[in-house]
C-alpha cells in the first residue's frame, strides 16, 4: 500500500514539474497539462463533429472544388467529349458503308482512327463505343449546366455520376492498354475523350471526398484531404504517365520524325 502511495505521489510531482516547465516566463502561471492527461475522447468528439459537418454540407478540405469550377468543367468537358464521340460515330458509319474510306483522324501509321475502328475493342458491347460516349457526355453537359445555374443536385444524382465517371475511367484505362499493347495505333478523337475523362474523374472524386459523398474511414481522412488539395497534380501526373507510355511504345516511329 505504501509503495502504491509513493508511486502515486511521484507521478503527481512529475506532472507538476512538467507544468512548471510549460509555465509562462512573464506571469509564472502554470502551463497546460501534458497531452497524456487530456481527455482521450477529444479526438473522437472532433471526428464526430466532422462527420456531422460533412453530413450538413460541410467540407473535408480547406481547398474545396468550387461549384463554378466544377460546373464549368462538366459543361465544357461534356461538350468537347460529345463532339469527339459524335464525330467518331459518323466516321465509323462511313467506314462501315465504304471499307476504303479514310477517316479524317487517320493521319499516319500511329495516329490512325481507321485502324482502331476495325478492331473488336472498338465495339465492346456489340455497337460502336462512341455511342456510349454520346449518351454519357450529354448527361455530363446537362449536369454541368445545372451546377452553373446554382441548382443543388440531389446527393443520389451526384453519387450516381461519381459511379459513372469511375466506370468511365476504368474503361478508358482498358482502352489505353489495348491501344498500346494490342492494336498498336492511336485514335486522336479517342485521346480527346481520354483527356476529358481524366480531368473529370479526378475533379469529381476530389469533390465527392471533400463533401462526404464518398464515405472515408477516419484513419484515411488525411490521405483523402491530400487528394482533394492536390487534385490538379493528380490529373497532371496521369497525363504525364499517358504521354510517357505513348512515347515509349511508339518511340521507333517518333524517332523517324526528328
Amino acid at each position: 500500500m505504501a509503495r502504491t502511495t509513493a508511486a502515486h505521489e511521484q507521478g503527481h510531482h512529475e506532472r507538476a514539474r512538467d507544468a512548471r516547465a510549460l509555465a509562462d516566463p512573464r506571469t509564472g502561471e502554470a502551463g497546460p497539462e501534458p497531452l497524456d492527461d487530456l481527455d482521450p475522447d477529444l479526438d473522437t468528439d472532433l471526428d464526430t463533429a466532422l462527420d456531422d459537418d460533412l453530413a450538413a454540407g460541410g467540407h473535408l478540405s480547406a481547398l474545396p472544388v468550387s461549384p463554378r469550377a466544377r460546373g464549368a468543367l462538366l459543361t465544357g468537358g461534356g461538350l468537347v467529349g460529345f463532339v469527339a464521340a459524335f464525330t467518331l460515330t459518323i466516321e465509323r458509319f462511313r467506314l462501315a458503308e465504304d471499307p476504303g474510306y479514310v477517316p479524317s483522324c487517320s493521319i499516319n501509321p500511329v495516329l490512325s482512327c481507321g485502324s482502331v475502328m476495325k478492331t473488336d475493342q472498338a465495339a465492346v458491347f456489340g455497337f460502336p463505343n462512341p455511342l456510349m460516349g454520346i449518351a454519357a457526355f450529354t448527361v455530363m453537359t446537362l449536369l454541368g449546366l445545372l451546377v452553373l445555374s446554382g441548382t443543388r443536385l440531389p446527393r443520389w444524382v451526384e453519387r450516381g455520376f461519381q459511379a459513372g465517371i469511375t466506370l468511365g475511367a476504368v474503361f478508358v484505362g482498358w482502352l489505353v492498354t489495348q491501344s498500346l499493347t494490342s492494336i498498336h495505333a492511336l485514335c486522336p478523337y479517342c485521346m480527346v475523350v481520354w483527356a476529358v475523362v481524366v480531368a473529370t474523374f479526378w475533379t469529381t472524386t476530389a469533390d465527392s471526398l471533400d463533401r462526404g459523398l464518398l464515405p472515408v474511414p477516419r484513419a484515411l481522412r488525411g490521405a483523402a484531404r491530400t487528394l482533394v488539395e492536390f487534385r490538379v497534380l493528380a490529373a497532371v501526373l496521369t497525363y504525364a504517365l499517358l504521354l510517357a507510355l505513348i512515347g515509349v511504345e511508339f518511340w521507333s516511329y517518333w524517332r523517324t520524325l526528328v
